[in-house]
C-alpha cells in the first residue's frame, strides 16, 4: 500500500466512512476578507467627531444658534404670510426637529462620555504605575539610607578621634609623671598667646 493511500485510510478511519474531508485551515496565509451588510467606518475617526459634537452641544454658543432659530422659526410661522408658512401654530415640525436633535445628541453625548472614561482609567492606570515605581524607589532609597546609618555608627569620627588622643594623652602623661616624678609631662604647657621675640 502506497503512504498516500495509508494516509487516506487512516483519515477515513478517523473521521468515519461516510464523513466528507474536511477543508485544512492554514495558519500561514491570511482568511479572505467577509463580506459585510453594514458600511464599514473608522470606530476612531467617528469617536472624535462625536467628541467634538459633544463639546458644542455643551457650549453657550449652541445655546443661544438654538435659540436664534427657534425663534425665527416661531416668528415666520405666525406673522409670515398663510401660503409661506410650513408649520402652523402647534408646530409639530418644529417639535419633531428639536426630538430629533435630541434623539442624535443624547448617544453622541455618552459616546464622547465613554470615550473620556476610558482615557480616564487609562490615566488612572498609568499614575497608579507610577505612584507604584515612587514608592517602590522611596523604599529603596530608605533601606539605602538605613544601611548608610547603620555604616555611619562604625565609623570614626572627629569628636571620637580627639577624645581618644587626649585619653591617650592622659594616659601617658600620668605613666611619665609616675616613672619620673622629678621631671615635667612629656607635653609642655601651652605658651601664653602673645607676640613672642622669637616669632619675629
Amino acid at each position: 500500500m502506497t503512504p498516500e493511500r495509508e494516509t487516506g485510510a487512516r483519515e477515513r478511519m478517523a473521521t468515519g466512512a461516510t464523513a466528507a474531508p474536511r477543508p485544512r485551515v492554514r495558519l500561514d496565509q491570511p482568511r479572505a476578507p467577509r463580506r459585510r451588510l453594514l458600511p464599514e467606518y473608522d470606530p476612531e475617526a467617528f469617536g472624535r467627531m462625536s467628541e467634538r459634537i459633544a463639546r458644542f452641544l455643551g457650549t453657550g454658543r449652541f445655546i443661544v444658534w438654538m435659540t436664534v432659530v427657534i425663534i425665527l422659526w416661531v416668528v415666520w410661522n405666525v406673522s409670515a404670510p398663510a401660503d409661506l408658512r410650513f408649520d402652523h401654530y402647534p408646530f409639530i415640525f418644529l417639535t419633531l426637529m428639536l426630538s430629533l436633535q435630541a434623539s442624535y445628541a443624547a448617544p453622541l453625548i455618552l459616546l464622547a462620555q465613554n470615550r473620556q472614561d476610558d482615557r480616564d482609567r487609562v490615566n488612572l492606570e498609568q499614575d497608579r504605575k507610577q505612584n507604584e515605581r515612587s514608592i517602590a524607589d522611596t523604599e529603596y532609597l530608605t533601606r539605602e539610607i538605613a544601611s548608610l546609618r547603620a555604616g555611619l555608627g562604625e565609623v570614626a569620627t572627629r569628636d571620637w578621634i580627639r577624645s581618644e588622643l587626649q585619653d591617650l594623652v592622659k594616659e601617658l602623661e600620668e605613666r611619665y609623671a609616675d616613672a619620673l616624678p622629678d621631671r615635667p609631662g612629656i607635653f609642655p604647657a601651652e605658651r601664653p598667646r602673645g607676640r613672642d621675640v622669637e616669632d619675629r
